[in-house]
């Protein structure tokens, strides 16, 4: 088979993209150290193909050294991916780490500088961990956000000379726009109070994690991982004109903005108020 070699310019950044869950399998996990994907999982299996899932995944975490070589054989100049929250510490309340999976990490790190690959670190790629979720409700609580910066600066502690292009969340409207709005996932249901809590809190928990490493003057740059959606309205009519509004302001428009300001537009917040799917949903709490 011939080959042919493209000459990369030097700035550019050739990379891929996974994370923790979608790779590293539950080798080596505790128990209680389930994340919101792994209840997801045991308690919904059949809708994953094959009930193929986390719990293999591709076996990254035994096997990341020969993955790594083949990143470098690619070609690949960077590589993202996550920490699994859920399994970097053992007690979430008051930030004690995992030595072992925190270990994995210096070990991958390691292997990928000398390779040759930077590591662009992602802290939540839907990684929650369960028992906040069943405590807390998850991001509707406001305590997790404080359990989030308390972990991020672990995290940030531990590797901060290792990596220097960090990421809060990946795509952080995701999970509850399919959990509590479109009730498309586990565990079904639809509570749009919730909803736009958890995507405030998220923003909120970005807030103070960007604050947290810039206070400590740590190398780098921390961001956030987007995902921008357009939403078409079935007609011109009226009725199908406002719900389009309150849609793309509740998520596209108001999010961009908060998260690249740190300012919730005013304009957005009758529009907010007014959002109702089905009977009553709780106030959101913005403060």
């Amino acid at each position: 088979m011939s080959t042919k070699q493209i000459a990369i310019p030097q700035d550019f950044i050739l990379g891929a993209a996974a994370s923790a869950w979608q790779t590293e399998g539950w080798s080596g996990k505790k128990p209680g150290q389930d994340s919101w994907i792994d209840l997801w999982y045991k308690n919904d299996r059949h809708v994953w193909h094959n009930g193929y899932g986390p719990a293999v995944a591709t076996d990254f975490i035994n096997r990341f050294r020969e993955d790594v070589a083949l990143m470098k054989q690619a070609g690949l100049t960077h590589y993202r991916t996550s920490i699994n929250w859920s399994r970097f510490l053992t007690d979430y309340e008051n930030a004690t780490v995992d030595e072992e999976y925190a270990a994995y990490y210096d070990a991958l790190f390691d292997e990928m500088h000398r390779q040759g690959i930077e590591p662009m670190i992602c802290l939540e790629h839907y990684e929650l961990p369960g028992v906040l979720l069943d405590t807390y409700g998850g991001w509707a609580s406001k305590h997790v956000v404080e359990l989030f910066v308390r972990y991020a600066e672990k995290v940030f502690a531990r590797y901060h000379g290792k990596v220097t292009r960090w990421f809060t969340f990946n795509e952080p409207i995701v999970v509850q726009t399919r959990v509590y709005l479109d009730a498309l996932r586990w565990p079904y249901e639809q509570n749009t109070g919730t909803w736009m809590q958890w995507n405030h809190h998220k923003v909120l928990a970005t807030a103070k994690v960007v604050k947290l490493f810039r206070e400590k003057g740590y190398r780098g740059s921390v961001g956030c991982i987007l995902n921008p959606e357009v939403t078409y309205p079935r007609s011109r009519a009226p009725h199908d004109l406002r719900p389009l509004r309150c849609m793309t302001c509740s998520t596209t428009v108001s999010s961009s903005t908060r998260w690249s300001t740190g300012a919730i537009p005013q304009s957005f917040l009758p529009c907010w108020s007014s959002i109702r799917l089905s009977g009553s949903t709780p106030r959101t709490n913005w403060r």
